[in-house]
């Protein structure tokens, strides 16, 4: 099973695809960023989003995708903006037939590390240790996507153990 995870953003979008292999041994396919320019018009940002989303659907054929939920307790106006990418996001899966499930922050946390207040040397270490990667994937973004894939195929598993 192939998931693809991500870090919804406007700037930056992290993203990473994780293969559960038959032994139970994930695998690292690819991860990476998209990236907007602050300069750009709102719409052309989102655009690029969608596009880049679509092209990695498209692509890697991906058979589920866990997507982070927004967390914001102060500014308003980013968490508004963020919202607006990750709208295109699910779009962009939706319309690739894509089967999304959504993650609060805290959950991916509990899944990856045992810790829903992991801090983010933690994460990046542990998913480093899960892919069995020589080096803590970067960027940061890439990092915390591949987390969020890592948690769907943990969740996916565990729904068909219930089964």
């Amino acid at each position: 099973m192939l998931s693809l995870g991500i870090d919804p953003g406007t700037a930056t979008v992290g993203y990473g695809l994780v293969r559960e292999l038959p032994d139970g041994a994930l695998q690292a396919v690819h991860f990476g960023v998209i990236t907007t320019s602050p300069d750009w018009p709102m719409v052309e940002r989102l655009k690029r989003i969608y596009d880049e989303v679509t092209e990695l659907v498209a692509v890697y054929q991906p058979d589920r995708a866990g997507v982070e939920e927004l967390f914001f307790a102060r500014n308003v106006t980013t968490a508004i903006t963020v919202a607006q990418g990750r709208g295109v996001i699910l779009l962009a899966l939706t319309n690739g037939e894509v089967p999304i499930t959504e993650y609060k922050p805290n959950m991916v946390k509990q899944s990856i590390s045992g810790y829903g207040g992991a801090k983010k040397p933690q994460m990046q270490e542990m998913v480093r240790m899960l892919l069995g990667l020589d080096e803590i994937p970067r960027p940061d973004d890439a990092a915390d996507a591949l987390a969020v894939a890592i948690t769907d195929l943990h969740s996916a598993r565990y729904m068909g153990l219930l089964d």
